[in-house]
């Protein structure tokens, strides 16, 4: 359920995480195993219990907390110049088409990648290149969300609301009020604000309770989170990378600022990696120009520098996108599928097997199943930005009708060429400082 108002949840999740990080939990794992959903005070023991598990001797990776031992310690950018109108409203018309391409399938327990594909092609419509078509009757056995009235082939009339969406909007609020000087504080008190309860989850919405609850800001992501390295922060990184075009340590840097928030180690890196992919992402015209500069923001000796590099091999050396997918899956089997390495990995595959195309690198990343409105909307961002708005298929842009529902206070039925103007306008601020 991902509910961090029910401790069992916490307590699976939280087991989980310390072992993925590397952490002995022996101790504490047949009790998790066998844990009664009504145990509270048995759930409330295991999350006392597991804080003090050890890391194992055999632990191999290096994913540091500190700012300065994540970035290199010099790497100069020159500000590039302002990119024009056209991509900006790519980027932001990419980010949203991309988002509600992945709506009706987002849950990557009912809809895997085999699942999505073997309703695609009772539908006629694989591989996928457009909005996901809604057959009537439904066949038996398949379920969309409860969106799917407003984000199925023929039913858009503007985009959904979503929280990949809302998080692009606040983005953007928070330095039009706070400027490159934002800080974590402020984003805390923006979420309050601006950002209701209910449209936040997992990490986000264990860090507001904790905010409720008066924890400090700089342990709001510690206590009782167990999604800390959920993809909830790369889905953020957006806002800050259009920002700062070409400069993706300077775009990283306030990225970190944000996901510290509610999240930690590679749940940082992730989104500090989706800010340096959009920040060059509207400067340069090659996909595999902008991963390879995106990585710089990533610790090494990471997990998802490990990951991602494994898809970059893959793709050197010439592997189909079938195969890719196929060792991602295998690569990352260990992850929930809203975890940020294993959505990483397959956003780096959307990119580079696109090749860049964008029905393609949407396309393909939605039928590989996870998160798919998150992953969608993320290669959407960094195709629409490099291809701009006049060059994205209609198919995907003209029933936006420059329209965005959101949940962000004031900003619903947003105009998203208003939204880009705005951001670009940003941009062109900073550079100037």
């Amino acid at each position: 359920m991902h509910d961090p108002l029910v401790p069992v949840d916490l307590a699976l999740a939280e087991v989980r995480q310390r072992r993925e990080s590397g952490y002995d939990v022996s101790t504490v794992a047949e009790l998790a195993a066998g844990l009664d959903p009504g145990d509270i005070a048995a759930a409330e023991l295991i999350l006392r219990e597991v804080e003090d598990a050890p890391r194992l001797a055999s632990w191999r990776y290096d994913e540091p907390d500190a700012l300065e031992d994540i970035l290199p310690p010099s790497m100069p950018e020159q500000p590039a110049p302002l990119p024009d109108a056209d991509r900006y409203l790519g980027a932001w018309l990419g980010r949203i088409a991309g988002c509600n391409l992945g709506k009706p399938v987002e849950e990557g327990t009912a809809w895997p990648s085999a699942r999505i594909r073997e309703y695609l092609e009772l539908a006629g419509s694989y591989p996928l290149r457009d909005y996901i078509p809604a057959l009537s009757p439904m066949p038996a056995g398949f379920e969309f969300k409860e969106n799917w009235p407003h984000t199925t082939r023929g039913n858009i009339d503007g985009s959904d609301r979503d929280d990949d969406i809302d998080y692009a909007i606040l983005g953007i609020l928070l330095l039009e009020q706070h400027g490159p000087g934002m800080t974590t504080a402020d984003v805390a008190q923006g979420w309050l604000a601006y950002l209701p309860y209910a449209r936040v989850y997992t990490a986000e919405r264990a860090t507001y309770l904790n905010l409720l609850h008066g924890v400090p800001v700089d342990l709001a992501a510690e206590r009782r989170n167990p999604y800390r390295e959920w993809i909830g922060a790369l889905i953020r990184g957006d806002a800050f990378g259009w920002t700062h075009p070409g400069r993706p340590l300077a775009a990283a840097r306030l990225a970190y600022r944000d996901a510290r928030l509610s999240h930690r180690a590679n749940g940082v890196y992730g989104e500090m990696w989706s800010a340096a992919l959009t920040a060059c992402a509207l400067v340069e015209s090659s996909v595999d120009v902008v991963i390879e500069r995106s990585m710089a923001v990533i610790p090494p000796g990471s997990r998802l520098a490990e990951a991602i590099g494994r898809v970059r091999e893959l793709h050197r050396t010439g592997a189909s996108w079938d195969e890719a997918l196929a060792a991602i899956q295998r690569d990352n089997a260990q992850y929930d599928w809203v975890h940020t390495v294993n959505n990483a990995a397959l956003i780096a595959a959307g990119l580079l097997w696109s090749e860049g195309d964008f029905a393609v690198g949407v396309g393909n990343t939605v039928q590989g199943g996870w998160d798919t409105d998150s992953n969608g909307a993320t290669v959407g961002s960094v195709l629409g930005g490099m291809l701009g708005a006049s060059a994205l298929p209609a198919q995907f842009s003209d029933p936006l009708h420059d329209r965005t529902r959101s949940a962000v206070f004031g900003f619903d039925q947003s105009r998203i060429s208003g939204l880009a103007a705005r951001t670009r306008l940003l941009a062109s601020t900073f550079a100037g400082l």
